[in-house]
């Protein structure tokens, strides 16, 4: 199975078989959470680079845009970076 690494791997197993399954679900969230937020820092690094082009601030505004939508950040972080991001390329282009 996809998950038994990961059951064997727990230094605590639960005997209940919901419990096994809650356990399984949550390390595949966070495997994919911490691959989604990897992706969306990198994205943001290249934004926020000096020489970043328009396409580098769209993608990381569509990323952070699915992130808050996710769950993966607060729909209000992610509009604080993405306006903080807006700021900084219109200084820059100013």
């Amino acid at each position: 199975k996809r998950f038994r690494l990961i059951e064997l791997t727990s230094p605590v197993m639960p005997n209940i078989a919901s419990a096994k399954k809650n356990m399984r679900k949550s390390r595949a969230a966070q495997v994919r959470n911490r691959a989604q937020r990897s992706t969306l820092r990198t994205a943001l690094k290249k934004a926020k680079a000096e020489n970043a082009s328009p396409e580098a601030m769209a993608e990381a505004v569509t990323l952070l845009d699915r992130a808050a939508r996710k769950g993966l950040v607060h729909k209000n972080a992610a509009a604080r970076r993405k306006s903080r991001m807006a700021k900084a390329a219109a200084k820059t282009a100013a």
